[in-house]
Formats: structure tokens, sequence, C-alpha cells
């Protein structure tokens, strides 16, 4: 329950910044954020090396996206929220989900849930 909190009221700053600051570029916010939550990975599971490493290399893959989403087109984005759910789905398959704080899929789930509610564009 926490975790859908938390992830509302993310949603609702994120949503709040783009009524403020109509001049901000979506596609750079989103890219900026889609980065950003890839490299949270990095942060959380920094004591165990292996882990670290693979969560580096899907940092880097985020931001790639996150970078074409911005210079190129705003599908990529569109992919990298989406297979960015997707590896919050395999995470505890392939890594130690216990670096990762609690019910931490849930709110990454709940803040694209809310977001593309509240937005009608990527």
């Amino acid at each position: 329950m926490i975790a859908t909190l938390i992830g509302l009221v993310s949603s609702l700053v994120t949503i709040l910044i783009f009524t403020f600051l109509k001049r901000i570029d979506k596609n750079t916010i989103y890219g900026l954020i889609l980065m950003a939550i890839g490299f949270l990975y990095i942060g959380y599971t920094w004591t165990d090396f292996e882990t670290a490493i693979l969560s580096f290399m899907q940092a880097m893959f985020f931001m790639v996206l996150a970078y074409l989403g911005i210079k190129r087109n705003c599908w990529f984005l569109v992919a990298g929220y989406f297979l960015h759910g997707i590896w919050d789905m395999i995470y505890p398959l392939v890594a130690n989900p216990d670096l990762l704080p609690p019910d931490y899929d849930y709110f990454c789930l709940y803040v694209r849930f809310y977001c593309r509610l509240l937005f009608n564009d990527p």
C-alpha cells in the first residue's frame, strides 16, 4: 500500500512539473526519468559486485533508449518504459531481489500507471 501511495505522489509531482513549466519538452523529462530509474538499480545493488554489473548494463541500455527518445523519436521512450516494466518483473529471476527496497516493483508499476492515466501522449 505504501508503494502505491509513493507511486501516486511521484506521478503527481511529475504532472505538476509539466503543468507549471509548460516550456519544458516532455520528451526530455520522460527521457531523464527513464535514465534515473535505470540508474537507481546501481545505487541499490552496489554492495553485490555481480548484481551491480548487471544493473550497470541495464542502466546503460535504458540510457541509450532515453537518448534516442529525446533526440530521435518518442517511441524509443515508450519502448524504454515498457522494457523497464519487463525488467522489473524479471529482476527477481536474474538477480538478488533482497537488494531492492521492499515493493520497489509495485512502486515502478504504479508510477507508470498513474502517469499514463493522466497524460495522453508519451
